[in-house]
């Protein structure tokens, strides 16, 4: 059976080129302007996904998401979603994290890879994963945010800030997949001249103080062509 997916946009450039884009996978798509279209249109559709932008015409994106996650059918209110936010906008990555996104993709971005983000969250879903998994739930992790310190198998590890900064990210949200991009707004958001290489750098280092802990783990996983995720 095919994917319908809703998608919630009012810039015309970027609905057509996610809705080519989602064409060209063979997944059906809707199309609505404002959030309030989106809320009445999901009363009346089965949609297997939502797609929102944070910043409608009529009441914001996070609305939206509020809405729906408090809806009293559980089709509604547990269908996955996810948030198309402006870079330059960290509270709202991080808001619509909170409020229930399984996950968000910056402006501008890849069609390509909102697509590839699709399929990686119901995936994730049919294999009855969670979106994200506390620090306290990890056995291999702890982390101290009042100290900045993160403990790897029961050990310290000595970490510069930009790679606390990094793996706390990863710590966070395990099995989830990052891009650069999106690593570079959540940890070098205030180093506006940092390059996307530096990302790859930092993974680097952190891989090599892990494994002088656990030599037989990868500790970070590279999905190719999408970013990096936290091994289970």
């Amino acid at each position: 059976m095919s994917l319908h997916v809703l998608i919630t946009e009012d810039e015309p450039a970027i609905a057509d080129t996610l809705l080519y884009a989602f064409k060209e996978a063979g997944i059906l798509t809707t199309h609505v302007l404002l959030g309030h279209d989106a809320i009445i249109a999901m009363q009346g559709t089965a949609f297997d996904f939502v797609i929102l932008d944070v910043g409608l015409p009529d009441i914001s994106g996070f609305d939206v998401c509020k809405q729906i996650r408090a809806n009293s059918h559980a089709s509604i209110s547990s269908i996955p979603l996810l948030f198309l936010t402006a870079r330059n906008h960290e509270i709202d990555r991080i808001v619509g994290l909170e409020i229930g996104a399984d996950d968000y993709v910056t402006k501008p971005f890849s069609p390509r890879e909102v697509v590839a983000r699709v399929h990686a969250i119901l995936r994730r879903n049919a294999r009855g994963e969670p979106a994200a998994k506390s620090p306290a739930q990890s056995n291999v992790y702890i982390l101290d945010e009042s100290a900045c310190r993160i403990t790897y198998h029961g050990e310290y590890l000595s970490l510069t800030r930009y790679e606390y900064l990094l793996l706390k990210t990863f710590i966070q949200q395990p099995k989830r997949v990052f891009s650069r991009t999106q690593l570079m707004d959540i940890v070098w958001a205030q180093a506006e001249n940092t390059l996307e290489r530096t990302v790859d750098a930092h993974i680097k280092t952190l891989r090599a103080k892990l494994r002088l802990i656990d030599a037989s783990s990868e500790g970070i996983i590279t999905h190719r062509g999408m970013g990096y995720s936290l091994t289970a």
